[in-house]
C-alpha cells in the first residue's frame, strides 16, 4: 500500500465514502463473513452501482485490523483532504446564513475527535478547525468512531490559531469557549447563538489554552450536579451545539464543499 493511502474499514463508513464519491479501487470483504444485514447489503449495493470490484479475501488479510471493529470490509482510500477558514468563509456567507464553525484545542481522543465529527455533521456544522499539531490524526480510526461523517464536514487545519481566531473576530463571529471556570455564563441559553459562532472545546485533561481564553468573547460551561467535576468533551459539546440548534430553531445543511 502506498504511503499517502489511507485503510477505511466498517460498515458505514465505507458506505458514506462511497456517497462522497471517494476515489476506492477495490472493496474487500472477509471470507465467511455473513452479510445479510441491510447495511451490507446497501454497501454491496452502492459498490457495484459504482462499479467498484469486489474482492472476497481470507481472514489474514485483515491481520492489520485484528484489534479495529472492521466489520469483515475494508478498502483503501486517498487521504482525507483539509481546507484553510480563509478560502470557506466566501463560501458559507454566500448562501446567506450563519456559520457554525468548531474550534478543537488539543482534542487528541480519536473516540471524542470522531464524535464530535459526527455530532456536527448531524446537526449542519461548516467546518471544524483543529492544529496543525497536538490533534487527533484524520485517518482510519477517526473515519470509524465517525462512523464516515468525517466525509461530510471540512476539517480546516490551521498552523496558528490564535491569529485564526483573530481572523474570525474580525469576520464577525462570535467566539464562545467552553470551559469549567467559575465566571463563566452558567448556562448555554444565556448566550445569544444567532449570529456567526465558533465554538471553541479543550483538550480532554487541560482545557482550553489560556491566550484563548481570555480572547473569547464568552465562556460557556454547564451546571453539573452529582459531585462530578466535568462532562466528557463529547458529551458537553453536544449539549452546547444544540443549544445553538433550538436557539434557531431549524438544522441547516451546511453549504457544499467538494471534497
Amino acid at each position: 500500500m502506498q504511503k499517502d493511502k489511507i485503510i477505511v474499514y466498517g460498515l458505514h463508513p465505507l458506505i458514506e465514502a462511497i456517497k462522497a464519491k471517494k476515489t476506492i479501487n477495490k472493496l474487500f470483504l472477509q471470507k465467511g463473513m455473513k452479510m445479510y444485514s441491510s447495511a451490507y447489503q446497501k454497501l454491496i449495493f452502492l459498490s457495484k452501482k459504482e462499479n467498484i470490484p469486489i474482492q472476497v479475501v481470507p481472514e489474514n488479510k485483515f491481520i492489520k485490523l485484528n484489534n479495529k471493529n472492521h466489520q469483515g470490509v475494508f478498502a483503501i482510500l486517498s487521504p482525507i483532504k483539509t481546507y484553510q477558514i480563509t478560502n470557506l468563509l466566501p463560501i458559507f456567507y454566500k448562501k446567506k446564513r450563519n456559520p457554525i464553525l468548531i474550534i478543537l484545542d488539543r482534542i487528541t481522543d480519536v473516540r471524542n475527535f470522531g464524535s464530535i465529527i459526527r455530532t456536527s455533521a448531524c446537526a449542519g456544522v461548516d467546518a471544524i478547525i483543529v492544529p496543525n499539531k497536538e490533534t487527533a490524526m484524520i485517518g482510519s480510526d477517526s473515519i470509524k468512531t465517525s462512523s464516515g461523517a468525517l466525509f461530510k464536514v471540512p476539517i480546516c487545519k490551521e498552523k496558528n490559531i490564535k491569529n485564526t481566531i483573530f481572523f474570525l473576530i474580525k469576520y464577525g463571529f462570535k467566539i464562545v469557549s467552553a470551559t469549567t471556570e467559575k465566571k463563566s455564563n452558567m448556562y448555554s441559553y444565556n448566550i445569544d447563538f444567532s449570529g456567526p459562532i465558533a465554538l471553541i472545546f479543550g483538550n480532554e485533561e487541560k482545557g482550553i489554552s489560556s491566550k484563548y481564553l481570555k480572547i473569547s468573547n464568552e465562556k460557556v460551561k454547564i451546571p453539573i450536579k452529582g459531585g462530578i467535576s466535568s462532562l466528557n468533551v463529547s458529551v458537553a459539546f453536544g449539549i452546547i451545539l444544540y443549544e445553538i440548534i433550538r436557539q434557531r430553531k431549524s438544522i441547516d445543511d451546511p453549504p457544499k464543499i467538494h471534497f
